[in-house]
């Protein structure tokens, strides 16, 4: 037997992963050449102090001891410089912290959308450590069970601050509404998670409104619209979206009887197919999406009319599916056509939450209805810095303002001939 017989063999525990090792070894690098850059442009920023003998005031001092910080690709080491205050009294030394690896972070961002992911997933506190072994190798010391245990206390603490926040200066031109289910496995009834979306006049969208409601009734959402409202959001949302749940537009006429409302394009498109054969389904999938492609309100109503008369005589409770929320389904055409896109669906709600729903079933799902709350939050918070800001966002603060729109233009006002107004 020669050494090209021999295969070592992996131990449990072990991950014998080369390529992560060269990315965990590059990240390494990079992380410690970023860094000695923030400390050199430190000590050019202060190049100016010196002591009364000539000397540099601030210098290098070595570094602090190793220490590893938790990452997507497993514990990478780093070496965090220091710096020293030649000069000054205590009270005057000038500090320096690192804005990339601040002094007690121990993980990234990214693991801390994945803690309540593997909640999510049915993965109880007291196994998370066998769980992340496998994703971020063997050694994962910084987030052993009483670690995450503190987190979710600080995350409920979190989530209570954010309730309670101001709302004062915030002002929303359009509102995503919609109700979100999921089983807790102590729980004999699903939970509804009632949750707003707001499109602020940068055009970014945020989370708005958060709560534990019973089911989508009409008092849970007056319940968390009255909230807001008391907390400061004074000035009302232009447009809301959501889907055909009563609850939401009944309350919602109730707080904000001003609020124009879109019903959601894609549950209404599969309203109506439901009620009608497969058979079928293709060629009215098409002629409803000649409606809300439609360039004008105009044509939008020919498409309406034409959808009707072709499918009513056979599909009468398809066309009244469709009928009965006919002004809501073309509401945006009172609005920017560069908007459009945005606000004819929940797509802002739905696409957050599609990948969260399949992972929370009955035999897998969260333990308790308040963990599940939490770590719900906590995923909504961690996918809202990455919601890609609205299209025309110069356009909002119109929106806001209440400036007409026709057809997805703006209305011009008319100005009167002052020679025709002095005759």
């Amino acid at each position: 037997m020669d050494d090209a017989n021999v295969f070592r063999l992996v131990q449990p525990g072990q991950i014998d992963d080369p390529l992560t090792d060269v990315l965990r070894n590059g990240a390494a690098r990079l992380l410690a050449a970023a860094i000695d850059a923030e400390v050199e442009a430190h000590l050019a920023a202060y190049q100016d102090l010196k002591l009364p003998d000539g000397r540099q005031r601030l210098v290098r001092h070595g570094t602090l001891p190793e220490r590893e910080v938790q990452t997507g690709i497993g514990p990478v080491p780093i070496r965090m410089p220091r710096v020293r205050d030649r000069g000054g009294d205590r009270q005057d030394k000038i500090h320096f912290r690192s804005s990339l690896l601040p002094k007690y972070v121990r993980r990234t961002n990214s693991l801390e959308a994945l803690i309540p992911w593997l909640y999510l997933k049915g993965v109880s506190s007291g196994n998370f450590q066998d769980a992340l072994s496998a994703l971020l190798g063997p050694d994962a010391p910084n987030l052993s069970s009483d670690t995450i245990l503190r987190l979710t206390k600080s995350w409920a603490e979190e989530l209570v601050q954010w309730e309670g926040r101001d709302l004062s200066a915030r002002h929303y031109a359009y509102l995503w509404a919609d109700g979100i289910y999921f089983q807790a496995r102590t729980e004999p009834d699903s939970q509804c998670m009632l949750v707003i979306i707001g499109a602020t006049p940068e055009g970014k969208k945020e989370l708005v409104g958060f709560a534990d409601g019973y089911r989508e009734s009409t008092q849970s959402w007056r319940e968390l619209l009255l909230d807001l409202k008391a907390r400061g959001l004074a000035k009302v949302p232009a447009l809301a979206v959501g889907d055909g749940g009563m609850g939401f537009w009944a309350a919602l006429r109730e707080v904000f009887p001003t609020t124009a409302q879109q019903r959601c394009w894609v549950h209404k498109t599969a309203n109506v197919l439901n009620e009608l054969p497969k058979s079928v389904q293709p060629k009215a999938k098409a002629d409803l999406h000649n409606i809300w492609m439609a360039e004008t309100r105009k044509d939008a109503e020919q498409a309406f009319d034409h959808f009707a008369d072709k499918y009513d005589a056979k599909y009468d409770k398809a066309v009244a599916c469709l009928a009965k929320d006919r002004e809501a389904l073309l509401a945006f055409y009172d609005f920017p056509a560069q908007h459009w896109r945005h606000i004819r669906t929940t797509n802002p709600i739905e696409s957050t939450f599609a990948t969260v729903r399949h992972r929370t079933k009955r035999a897998k799902g969260c333990l308790s209805r308040d963990k599940t709350r939490i770590m719900v939050f906590k995923l909504i918070k961690a996918a809202e810095k990455n919601w890609l800001k609205l299209r025309g966002r110069n356009l909002l603060p119109k929106v806001i303002d209440g400036i007409k729109f026709t057809d997805g233009d703006e209305v011009m006002p008319i100005v009167k001939d002052e020679t025709q107004t002095a005759a």
